[in-house]
C-alpha cells in the first residue's frame, strides 16, 4: 500500500527502460524521444559496438529478439545495418516497421534538443569481451566527451568503471551483479555517482547501503512500489512503463516537461 503521507523527498524520478519499451521498440530513438514526450527526466539505453567500430543501441548480440534475424552485431558494419529494421515484430507486429537501428552519434545530437534531459548510457560487456576493454572504453569516451553534462556511463563492469575513472571525469554508475558485502567494499573503493540494482536482489526490510552513491532500482512499473522504494531512499526508479507510471499523481510531481 501507499505511505499515506507524502514527502516531497521521497517522490522519485523515473528513468525510461530503454526507452517507453512498453509500447515502442527497444533501444530506438523513437521509444527515447517517446519517453521524453512523456515527461521523463532520465533515459536509459544499451550499446554495442559493430565490426567498424561504431557504437548502436542494442541489449543483445544479435537481432534475433528486435528484427527477428539472428544477424551478429560483432559481424556488421554501418553499412550492413541499414538493411535492419528493430521494430520488434513479435511483439509489437508492423506497426512500427521500418525502423532502422539507432546509432550512438544521432542519439547524442537528438538528444541536445532536450537540455534538462539525461541518459543512463550503458555499455554491454559483451562488446567489452569482444574487442576488449580498452579499444571500447577509449572510443566511447572520446564520443561521449561533448556530453559529460547529459550522460552517466554505466556498466556491469567494475574494470570499465575503473578504467574510467583514471581517465575521464565522465558521471559513472555501476550495475551491481550481486548484492552482498563484498560487492559494497567494492562500490566504496570505486565511489561512483550512482549505484543500479534490481530491486528483487536487496533483502526486504533492509536499507540499501549509505554512501555517496544515488540508487536507481530497476525494473518497477507500479507507482506504489516506487514510492515504497523512494521512502526507504531510492532516488531514481527505472521503469519500462514511463507514459503509464507519470499519469500517477503523485510520480508526476517529479515530470520533466521539455520546451522542443
Amino acid at each position: 500500500m501507499r505511505p499515506a503521507a507524502i514527502n516531497e523527498e521521497h517522490i522519485p524520478r523515473l528513468v525510461a527502460h530503454r526507452g517507453y519499451m512498453q509500447t515502442y521498440p527497444e533501444n530506438t530513438w523513437q521509444g527515447l524521444e517517446a519517453a521524453l514526450k512523456a515527461g521523463a527526466c532520465w533515459v536509459e539505453f544499451d550499446l554495442q559496438m559493430c565490426a567498424d567500430g561504431r557504437f548502436v543501441l542494442l541489449h543483445d548480440t544479435d537481432f534475433k529478439r528486435t528484427a527477428n534475424t539472428p544477424a551478429s552485431v560483432f559481424d556488421m558494419n554501418t553499412e550492413q545495418l541499414m538493411d535492419i529494421s528493430v521494430h520488434e515484430p513479435a511483439r509489437l507486429g508492423d506497426h512500427y516497421a521500418p525502423l532502422p537501428v539507432s546509432d550512438l552519434d544521432t542519439v547524442l545530437l537528438k538528444l541536445s534538443a532536450f537540455p534538462k534531459a539525461r541518459a543512463m548510457v550503458e555499455i554491454k560487456q559483451e562488446s567489452l569481451e569482444q574487442w576488449g576493454l580498452e579499444r571500447v572504453m577509449d572510443a566511447l569516451l572520446e564520443k561521449l566527451n561533448p556530453c559529460h553534462s547529459q550522460c552517466v556511463l554505466i556498466s556491469y563492469s567494475h574494470r570499465a568503471l575503473s578504467y574510467t575513472r583514471e581517465r575521464d571525469s565522465i558521471d559513472i554508475g555501476w550495475v551491481l551483479n550481486v548484492y552482498d558485502q563484498a560487492h559494497f567494499s567494492r562500490a566504496n573503493q570505486l565511489n561512483p555517482q550512482f549505484l543500479i540494482c534490481n530491486e528483487r536482489k536487496i533483502p526486504q526490510q533492509e536499507t540499501p547501503w549509505a554512501g555517496t552513491w544515488q540508487w536507481m532500482l530497476y525494473d518497477i512499473s507500479d507507482p506504489a512500489r516506487a514510492l515504497q522504494w523512494a521512502a526507504r531512499g531510492i532516488e531514481l526508479i527505472e521503469t519500462r512503463a514511463i507514459g503509464t507510471m507519470l499519469q500517477d499523481p503523485v510520480l508526476a510531481r517529479k515530470a520533466c516537461p521539455h520546451e522542443i
